[in-house]
């Protein structure tokens, strides 16, 4: 695995000073968001370990293999709310690509705070979109509507 120099949770800030220190276990999520993002970043980099460690053991499968996850390419909050309980909701939307297709995931995720340390609950799924996309030239618009290159969005 190669260390991203911008971290994967579309944050703006470097991976060492977001999301590192949290999937090497240095640090708990602060916030259900900061939990959400560093997920998002797990995925990412397909860190199934992490995954799995921070998600509450009543909802917790198994076992998830790196190997069958997608190619998770962009990430965008639409909001976070804490309710005061122990409990909070981050609502996102997420791209990948997978097997040339485009796949847009739209969640919003229950997190619990148990012992100190924020956990993923479940997730209500708004929107999953799955289409087939025709690869685009590196300097096409990228598929997904972020308004980047192709090359330096989505793009291998």
């Amino acid at each position: 695995m190669t260390v991203p120099d911008l971290c994967p949770c579309c944050s703006g800030k470097s991976f060492v000073a977001c999301c590192q220190p949290l999937l090497a276990g240095r640090h708990a999520a602060a916030s259900a968001l900061a939990l959400m993002r560093s997920r998002y970043t797990a995925y990412v980099l397909r860190d199934a370990a992490y995954i799995l460690r921070t998600w509450h053991p009543s909802t917790r499968p198994a076992h998830l293999d790196p190997h069958t996850m997608v190619a998770w390419n962009g990430l965008e909050v639409i909001g976070a709310a804490e309710e005061g309980t122990g409990r909070a909701t981050v609502e996102f939307k997420a791209r990948a690509n997978a097997a040339g297709r485009m796949l847009l995931l739209h969640e919003k995720s229950r997190f619990a705070l148990e012992n100190g340390q924020w956990l993923y609950v479940d997730g209500e799924v708004n929107e999953a979109v799955d289409q087939a996309v025709d690869k685009p030239g590196r300097n096409s618009p990228c598929p997904c509507g972020s308004g980047r290159k192709f090359k330096k969005c989505c793009g291998p």
